[in-house]
């Protein structure tokens, strides 16, 4: 236990930056919000609601069904803390930003995912990452200790696996879903399957959104896709950006689909308005 400790201050002394930005943007985005009120199994009382086909005859308000013509189960609020499953694109193809934002995908990938669990703990909730098999429980030793696993991830894998992951648990997940969207859309099926549900967020750069460039450009891959120069890159924006927003639009019909939410960011606006899409998408 202490050497658990001593490792997630010696990170905490070495990520100072990334840490306490992720907390200034959660205190941000946790400023007038509420806590997450959810039906589940509890025992603190949460509503009467009619009695359904498939509902278990233990669960019926004999008391309050006595009062009507009607049967009445009581539900109760969910007050065990839910794991909500996190992961973050570590592919070459996040290590980049232009000189349009002031920060590569990657690193706002990374502040994000970070803010998003601070919020988490501060409301008693368990976070994990995707293929790290320690759940962090609440406090600040716990936001470290989330970084010090994110930071000895695997990198290059452009999707998680969807493995261990629980039924009716959520799942976020942070990319620039820059890949086939045949690959996402399989990922999420077997989400849907467990079933488990969450939030999409497509993270880009503004020039990968935009192409601003004019004249003859040379673009190099980043996953060894090699090169390419366009003499007139200005003759080509129309078509690039079509091409993306039929990306876009595909990826957001995947979780559609399989019940996920999805939202789109970009590293030249601020990140706390990606971080309260996240968390209400969650509390929805």
């Amino acid at each position: 236990m202490k050497a658990a400790t001593r490792r997630a201050e010696a990170l905490a002394a070495r990520l100072p930056p990334l840490l306490l930005a992720a907390e200034r943007v959660a205190a941000t985005v946790a400023a007038g919000l509420h806590g997450r009120r959810r039906v589940g199994e509890g025992e603190s009382f949460w509503q009467f609601r009619p009695f359904a086909t498939g509902d278990a005859t233990a669960r019926i308000d004999w008391r309050q069904s006595a009062k009507s013509h009607r049967t009445f189960v009581r539900e109760a609020e969910w007050e065990a803390a839910q794991t909500c499953f996190l992961w973050r694109d570590a592919s070459p193809s996040m290590r980049w930003h232009s000189t349009l934002a002031p920060v590569e995908k990657a690193a706002r990938a990374e502040l994000l995912l970070l803010a998003l669990a601070a919020l988490l703990l501060r409301g008693g909730e368990r976070v994990r990452l995707i293929d790290a098999a320690i759940p962090f429980s609440s406090g600040t030793a716990a936001l470290a200790g989330l970084a010090e696993a994110l930071e000895h991830a695997p990198e290059g894998a452009a999707l998680p696996r969807a493995r261990e992951i629980p039924r009716f648990a959520q799942v976020v997940l942070i990319s620039d879903f820059l890949m086939p969207v045949a690959e996402v859309r399989a990922l999420l099926a077997r989400f849907a399957a467990l079933p488990a549900r969450g939030m999409l967020l497509q993270i880009l750069d503004p020039a990968e959104r935009d192409l601003p460039y004019d004249g003859r450009v040379r673009f190099l891959g980043l996953e060894g896709e090699g090169e390419a120069v366009i003499p007139r890159v200005e003759g080509v924006r129309d078509a690039y950006r079509a091409r993306l927003a039929a990306q876009t639009a595909s990826i957001a019909d995947c979780a559609r689909d399989a019940g996920f939410g999805f939202a789109v960011h970009s590293t030249d606006r601020p990140p706390e308005t990606a971080l309260l899409a996240l968390y209400m998408a969650l509390s929805a």
